[in-house]
């Protein structure tokens, strides 16, 4: 039977672990709760566009500081709107800073989350993992670089679970960040790209929303809708291009899958 020390000091030894993670979810249920989320949209970067133009353009380097904070906050807390701060990079700084300060708060952001993970829940899970867990950890780490690339490559789970993940599967963290910077390369661009002639966008539907309000009337806000979904520049093309990729980075795997069955 434990004593009551032994018992405390397990305690104190789980909250040592766990903290980080605590205090993760904490501050992100916090500016849930704020409602903070709220100005990461498109129509907060439209209605506020001409004010952060003019700040920036007395202000660059202090500017794009705080939004690569901005986006490693953003993303170390898993809110929603990493596609509009990559549009807004674009729009605010030119496509090529604009997508520089973009992949470097993300890759900064989606680190804390990787190491918070590891810390607190990695070891632990390898502990306790079961048999089909363990093996499942260990062929994942095998080809860690190749799957991690795809995931990043191709957008087909939430980027929050893609940072999550990697901490309780093992991987090394030297393969995390290589793959997290390279992987988000091409989709990170591409909306920065986008948010670089967002501007004509931005007055086209500022246009279109007067016109339906002066033809409605008072009372017209509700049959007005004022919407950009950041989504809808997510084309075909790009989502083919992105697999493409993704496909690529797959490559080595495969090859060395093929050559383990003729063995």
């Amino acid at each position: 039977m434990k004593t009551a020390p032994e018992n405390t000091s397990g305690a104190a030894l789980w909250l040592k672990r766990l903290w980080p993670l605590l205090a993760l979810i904490a501050a992100t249920g916090f500016v849930l709760a704020m409602g903070w989320q709220r100005y990461l949209t498109v129509e907060a970067l439209a209605e506020n566009r001409e004010a952060l133009s003019a700040y920036i353009g007395v202000n660059m380097l202090l500017s794009l500081l705080a939004f690569i904070a901005i986006y490693v906050v953003a993303v170390a807390l898993s809110l929603p709107g990493g596609a509009v701060l990559t549009i807004a990079g674009g729009f605010l700084f030119g496509w090529f800073t604009g997508g520089l300060a973009a992949i470097l708060g993300a890759t900064i952001g989606a680190t804390i989350v990787f190491l918070i993970a590891r810390s607190a829940l990695g070891d632990v899970l390898a502990a306790r993992a079961g048999p089909w867990l363990s093996r499942f950890r260990q062929g994942f780490q095998e080809d860690a670089f190749s799957y991690l690339l795809f995931l990043r490559l191709v957008p087909i789970f939430p980027f929050w679970l893609v940072n999550l993940a990697p901490g309780l599967l093992g991987v090394s963290f030297g393969t995390y960040v290589l793959t997290t910077f390279l992987g988000i390369i091409p989709g990170t661009f591409a909306y920065s790209l986008a948010g670089n002639g967002l501007d004509s966008v931005i007055e086209a539907q500022q246009a279109a929303h007067q016109s339906c309000l002066a033809k409605m009337g008072p009372g017209g806000q509700e049959s007005c809708s004022y919407a950009l979904d950041p989504g809808a520049l997510l084309t075909p093309e790009m989502i083919a291009g992105l697999v493409a990729l993704g496909l690529v980075a797959l490559v080595p795997m495969a090859v060395k899958l093929f050559r383990r069955t003729r063995a």
